[in-house]
């Protein structure tokens, strides 16, 4: 049973103890894709609703699309532990000679690549479906467009946790113009993603 069809409980169990995995990065994933099991939700109740069939076709494309990031925001709660755990294995490999020691090295730096690469990924994906909790917020039916605000509370809690891993193994990266790259594209996902999360809970919240 792998940690996404495991109980919530037994999540919380594994988040709160002192194994390195899931960590953060799994926390982040799972926040992300409540977000948009959420926009979706509000999609679903909008389809359902007289008087919303104007933005039928609107909210069919808005929820299609969080289901997608959705079911790709869960992949990535294992995807960061195959991450982190690969990471934790390189630094454990043996370096007694030269060649022990240079293997170790390029393991390390390919391990490091994928824990950055896995949390701007997740960053990449709360940022559409921010940007999909718009859609759902300005259309959605009103008695659950609170539930496409709380979408994007989770989405931006999401991206901004994911960030912090970007952070913390980027600048351990060799390839110091990779780095550059990982480190300005999250400074753009989370400045951009601060004024997007308050534009929309400002949307949500005027329409209630």
């Amino acid at each position: 049973m792998s940690m996404t069809t495991a109980p919530i409980e037994q999540f919380l169990e594994q988040l709160a103890s002192n194994a390195p995995t899931p960590g953060g990065g799994s926390a982040a994933a799972i926040m992300g894709a409540m977000g948009a099991a959420l926009v979706s939700m509000v999609c679903n109740v909008t389809l359902g609703k007289k008087g919303c069939e104007a933005v039928a076709d609107e909210m069919r494309a808005v929820r299609d699309g969080a289901e997608a990031l959705r079911l790709r925001l869960t992949a990535m709660v294992a995807q960061d532990v195959a991450a982190f755990d690969g990471l934790m294995a390189a630094y454990k490999l043996p370096k007694a000679t030269d060649e022990d020691k240079s293997r170790r090295a390029a393991s390390i730096q390919d391990s490091l690549t994928s824990a950055t690469e896995v949390p701007l990924a997740c960053a990449r994906a709360c940022a559409a479906v921010i940007a999909l909790a718009r859609r759902a917020g300005k259309d959605g039916y009103q008695g659950v467009v609170s539930d496409a605000g709380v979408g994007v509370l989770a989405a931006y809690a999401a991206l901004r946790s994911a960030a912090l891993n970007v952070y913390i193994n980027a600048p351990a990266l060799k390839d110091r113009a990779a780095a550059a790259r990982y480190l300005a594209e999250i400074d753009a996902l989370v400045a951009a993603s601060s004024t997007d999360n308050e534009s929309v809970y400002t949307l949500v919240r005027n329409r209630l």
